[in-house]
């Protein structure tokens, strides 16, 4: 499997999406799977968002996974299993523009602030170095359509590769 994470913002979604049909993988996000299932342990005011019931997320994910050709998206990661995953790339965005995008989507306040905090302080490529093995953690720019190009054809080739190590 491999993990897409980043900030609310960065680009996960369009990498994921493309990237999956690229690698003739399945696209899963969590955000989306949590919504449709309603996967959720009730409501945080201060945010003005649900809260996920990570177990419920896992045993929800579990089959897929085992399967294997998986892309996850998601913004967090240090509750999934570390086995499921063989990659992690942790989107990374210039504040200017994660700013524009955010509030593009309507984030203001707290929310927006936070993200932006997040963001400044790698919180989530941390969370990744913590959560899973140091050398299977890449970070990759995604600012501009040409970032985004050539981080598909940087994942594409480590999925070559890895097929290729491992059958």
């Amino acid at each position: 499997g491999v993990l897409s994470l980043g900030t609310p913002g960065v680009g996960k979604t369009t990498l994921g999406k493309e990237l999956a049909l690229r690698a003739g993988m399945t696209y899963i996000n969590v955000g989306d799977m949590a919504k449709e299932g309603h996967l959720y342990e009730g409501f945080d005011e201060e945010y003005d968002c649900p809260i996920l019931d990570e177990d419920r997320v896992i045993d929800e994910l579990e089959d897929k996974m085992n399967e294997g050709g998986v892309i996850v998206d998601y913004h967090g990661c240090d509750f999934f299993p570390e086995r499921w995953f063989h990659i992690v790339f942790v989107l990374r965005t210039e504040n200017s523009f994660l700013y524009d995008r955010l509030e593009s989507r309507g984030y203001k306040g707290k929310k927006l602030q936070d993200n932006i905090q997040c963001e400044i302080f790698q919180t989530l490529y941390e969370e990744a170095v913590l959560s899973y093995k140091e050398e299977i953690v890449h970070q990759l720019p995604s600012n501009t359509p040409e970032d985004l190009e050539r981080n598909l054809d940087h994942i594409m080739e480590w999925i070559e590769q890895w097929m290729k190590d491992n059958n």
